[in-house]
């Protein structure tokens, strides 16, 4: 097993050097880990409870879109600067302060006497999520190197994968269980204990890590990319629910023009900055830290690192297709087929597996294969979708967990080839200095994708169900998936054939 490496433009490196951290243990690594689970299992997890929820607090449709999309639109909004606040106040810092406000949150959730209330929890449990995964990333990339970075970017992508999966299941079995007469409340205060075991784990085996020179906070890049991604995500996630409203369409027209104010502002400071020695310019690209000037959020100048800049372009597809996928099968089974909540969760089980099982064994094959490896992940998963939308058409409405498996397994194993190697891509060559901004980066696009995967597929699969029935609205949607499976297949074949 070999770690990627894609090598970055020349660039001056400059002669100061961040003191060398102390080396993540094994206990170390499985702690970090429970930070990355936690907030992609919270993602999901509420997918299954949506309909509890509704009838126990007498809410819509619209407000139960706003449970999910506040979530992910927070969550998204503030991972960059999640990311840069770990590189100037410490990792292991933000860490513990993510995982504490992750906890409180989650109580919050659990107690939440009216779906308003709930809303609000939500948006501060993705805040909290926003300052906790990116130190996860960051952490791994400032304390390993060589082959033990490679199998922790491996581990992470399994543990990010199978936490996606596992949150429908985990909720299913929430629900269905009922603990102490909780219900739908379980998904939440079911965090509360776990962010105690992480906070006494992160304590005694997290070592401290940090730029040595960091950058202050870029407030203009800050606004300027929340009221980006606040202008696509939002009106896309609500608006079908709120019936496509004025504000909708005019929040959607301005995302261009947001888009393109935030990249010429973190260009001008990335220019500015380079020009004056300053992190933006050398130290985005090699290391550097410090100089004066205003350094970007986002330095564009990032984006010259071709692992970086290949991966995010692999990742936005195939995180689309995987949270669209994730939505619309729990709909299409607890609606469709009347899978009560075990039996939905149930019915993921082997994507589970499979993804698991995948990322484990792909190592080797990148040590062999290269990015032939994505390319056959991507064929893989395109045949399982290809398997379920046809078992679909053929069974509906009396399929069982068994005849779906077949192409839940294949789904599951080719994601289980792409994600983790598509990780260890965009991080190669980001330094150790910039870690957290590159994490930042990493996760924001990730999770922007997925809330648009909800938005986009889960719209058309909810905006065709009226008049085609529930079947061929199944179908069209995974046709779609294919679509964006097929984008990420094609975009592979431009990966170098050897990844070391």
């Amino acid at each position: 097993m070999s770690d990627i490496r894609v090598r970055p433009p020349a660039v001056n490196v400059p002669s100061v050097r961040p003191p060398a951290a102390a080396a993540l243990s094994p206990v170390g690594l499985a702690t970090v880990l429970i930070g990355a689970a936690l907030p992609l299992i919270d993602f999901f997890i509420v997918n299954v409870a949506l309909p509890a929820m509704g009838r126990d607090l007498r809410a819509g449709e619209a407000v139960l879109e706003l449970v999910v999309a506040g979530y992910g639109v927070a969550y998204a909004v503030l991972l960059v600067l999640g990311g840069r606040l770990g590189d100037s106040f410490g990792r292991r810092r933000l860490y513990l302060t993510g995982m504490a406000a992750f906890g409180v949150t989650s109580l919050a959730c659990g107690l939440a006497p009216d779906a308003w209330t709930l809303v609000a929890a939500r948006v501060a449990q993705g805040a909290a999520a926003a300052l906790l995964l990116p130190q996860v990333l960051a952490t791994i990339h400032a304390t390993t190197s060589g082959p033990r970075r490679a199998r922790a970017l491996s581990l992470y992508g399994a543990t990010a994968g199978l936490s996606m999966v596992a949150g429908q299941i985990l909720g299913g079995l929430l629900v269905a269980a009922d603990v102490a007469g909780t219900g739908w409340r379980a998904v939440f205060l079911v965090n509360v204990p776990v962010a105690l075991v992480g906070l006494a784990l992160a304590l005694r085996t997290v070592p401290e890590t940090r730029s040595e020179r960091p950058a202050g906070v870029d407030v203009p890049g800050t606004l300027l990319l929340a009221a980006t991604l606040i202008a696509l995500l939002l009106p896309l996630t609500e608006g079908r629910a709120a019936g496509w409203p004025v504000w909708t369409w005019v929040s959607l027209a301005l995302f261009p023009l947001l888009a393109a104010a935030f990249w010429t502002v973190e260009r001008r400071a990335d220019r500015a900055a380079a020009r004056t020695g300053g992190p933006a310019g050398d130290g985005a690209r090699a290391g550097g830290a410090g100089g004066s000037g205003r350094v970007p959020l986002v330095p564009p100048s990032l984006f010259e690192l071709p692992g970086l800049r290949r991966g995010l372009a692999l990742i936005l597809p195939f995180s689309i297709g995987f949270g669209g996928f994730m939505f619309v099968i729990a709909v299409a089974l607890q609606q469709g087929l009347r899978y009560g909540p075990v039996a939905a969760g149930l019915a993921l089980v082997p994507m589970a597996v499979a993804f698991f099982t995948a990322s484990l064994v792909q190592p080797r094959l990148v040590a062999r294969f290269g990015g032939a490896v994505v390319t056959a992940g991507g064929l893989v998963q395109a045949l399982g979708l290809g398997l379920l939308a046809v078992t679909v058409a053929r069974g509906w409405p009396g399929l069982s967990g068994w005849e779906l498996l077949p192409g839940m397994l294949l789904a599951g194993l080719g994601q289980g080839f792409q994600l983790p190697v598509l990780f260890r891509i965009i991080l190669a060559d980001v330094p150790a200095e910039r870690a957290g901004v590159g994490s930042g980066v990493l996760v924001t696009a990730q999770q922007a994708a997925l809330a648009l995967g909800v938005a986009t597929l889960g719209t058309l699969f909810l905006s065709l169900e009226p008049s085609v029935g529930m079947r061929d609205a199944l179908v069209w949607t995974l046709g779609a998936q294919l679509a964006a499976v097929a984008l990420t297949v094609g975009l592979s074949l431009r990966l170098p054939r050897s990844l070391t």
